[in-house]
């Protein structure tokens, strides 16, 4: 190649060397976690039944009767709930006197191992994601939001900032009151978005495929936590689904959380009881407009089936709901589009829990219905009413939600639109009222008793 050759050459590939400096470069898309949870997620969580104690082969067993039993019909998550880091917990409460955790040199904790095995040699939950995803279910746990105070005690550092450490990011200031195993982390100190980052880091290397973020609903609403948490999980490489909790999330913040998270509680924790379902009802009258793809009003844990093997409330049960309770509970859950997150004992399941679980045409109605609406709830009566619009039905729940009486519980099928002579379909038992005129509708219901109907055209 003579001198003029090797000239011309250098200018060409200086020429594309600034073409290529001066083009704009394309922004990085916004990642849309919403497309994560298009359909209310559906899965099983240890709380309701091994309150803080889970161990690891109580969690496989779960896993494998789901993915035996109900996979097939939409149910996907495992979550191992709250306090999976300390080795020395107890039942009925928490130790809160002498907590032994266990965590890494970052501040982040780990499994304990006397828990769960596979967590050895700091593998943290990497093994059993595995075991889950095996399975072809997801995996999810639970935390705290904040940093712990043992990190702040032994002024650990945070990965990824140049000598930042875990005392330097923390705020005694609304602690929470009912678990002190963290402080608050002051959102605005350099290394905050940095510790989230890092533990949401160590989840993703685990697999994690669900969170569910404890004390940041209620009694404040930490939307500062929030917005670190989010960012910390679009960062992450991984997609994780956000649940945050407990409590009564305020209905002013609907607008802020919808944003933020995939599902978000509207009550403290649900138990057996009938009060908690009319509690649940009432609360969650604000929260209809909320009910959309990517983002839930959470109902809380399913509290049927086998509870407090080793739990926070009460003693080893069969749930203490009557059938009727129990399919009001359920018809309300799905017709709301809550998420589902079963808290009983799915190997302990007796036939008819297994029933209320793996009903095809209410699952289908949970997950494809749209424009939720709760029609009137008064008297100690409700109907809500939502549609499936690619298969042109109208879904309609009656509830009968008096201590006593039973009653007459009515509706307008006019004013939901229908016309003509339509069928309805008992969603439950398979029933069907045919040729029914699309006017007045009424039908007899027992105390705390319900009916969901199927309604379509008549042929």
């Amino acid at each position: 190649m003579n001198r003029n050759s090797i000239k011309l050459l250098l200018t060409l590939t200086a020429m594309v060397l600034i073409a290529s400096c001066n083009t704009p470069k394309k922004k990085a898309e916004k990642v849309d976690f919403k497309q994560w949870a298009q359909t209310p997620p559906m899965g099983w969580n240890s709380w309701d039944c091994y309150g803080p104690t889970v161990k690891e082969h109580e969690i496989k067993a779960n896993a494998d009767y789901m993915a035996e039993h109900l996979k097939d019909f939409g149910w996907e998550y495992i979550v191992v709930d709250i306090r999976w880091f300390v080795e020395n917990t107890k039942s009925h409460g928490y130790n809160q006197d002498d907590p032994r955790y266990v965590m890494d040199e970052y501040g982040r904790y780990l499994p304990a191992v006397n828990r769960f095995p596979s967590a050895a040699d700091g593998n943290g939950f990497k093994a059993l994601g595995e075991y889950i995803h095996s399975k072809g279910l997801k995996f999810g746990i639970h935390i705290m939001r904040g940093i712990p105070t043992q990190a702040v005690e032994q002024k650990l550092p945070i990965k990824g900032t140049d000598g930042i450490t875990a005392d330097q990011i923390y705020s005694t200031e609304n602690q929470c009151k009912w678990l002190r195993d963290n402080y608050t982390i002051v959102a605005d100190k350099p290394g905050a978005q940095e510790y989230y980052n890092s533990i949401f880091e160590l989840y993703a290397e685990w697999g994690v495929d669900f969170i569910k973020i404890d004390d940041l609903s209620a009694p404040i609403y930490h939307a500062d936590e929030i917005e670190l948490i989010r960012k910390a999980i679009d960062q992450c490489g991984r997609e994780i689904v956000l649940s945050t909790s407990p409590g009564e999330t305020p209905v002013d913040a609907g607008p802020h959380v919808s944003e933020h998270a995939n599902m978000w509680r509207m009550v403290n924790d649900v138990w057996d009881s009938w009060w908690h379902i009319q509690h649940l009802m009432n609360v969650s009258q604000d929260w209809y407009k909320y009910i959309k793809a990517g983002t839930w009003p959470d109902c809380d844990m399913i509290p049927l089936g086998r509870l407090s093997i080793r739990g926070e409330r009460g003693d080893d049960r069969m749930a203490n709901l009557t059938k009727d309770e129990q399919y009001t509970l359920m018809t309300f859950f799905t017709i709301f589009r809550s998420p589902l997150m079963f808290g009983g004992d799915l190997p302990s399941n007796d036939e008819f829990t297994n029933s209320l679980l793996t009903n095809k045409a209410v699952l289908k109605m949970h997950s494809e219905s749209s424009d939720v609406r709760q029609l009137y709830q008064k008297d100690d009566m409700a109907a809500i009413t939502s549609k499936n619009e690619k298969e042109g039905w109208t879904y309609l729940a009656l509830f009968n939600l008096s201590d006593s009486e039973t009653q007459k519980v009515e509706v307008s099928l006019a004013e939901l639109g229908l016309k003509g002579d339509v069928k309805l379909t008992n969603l439950w038992t398979g029933d069907v009222l045919d040729g029914i005129k699309a006017d007045t509708f009424s039908k007899e219901l027992a105390s705390h008793a319900s009916v969901l109907y199927k309604i379509e055209p008549s042929k």
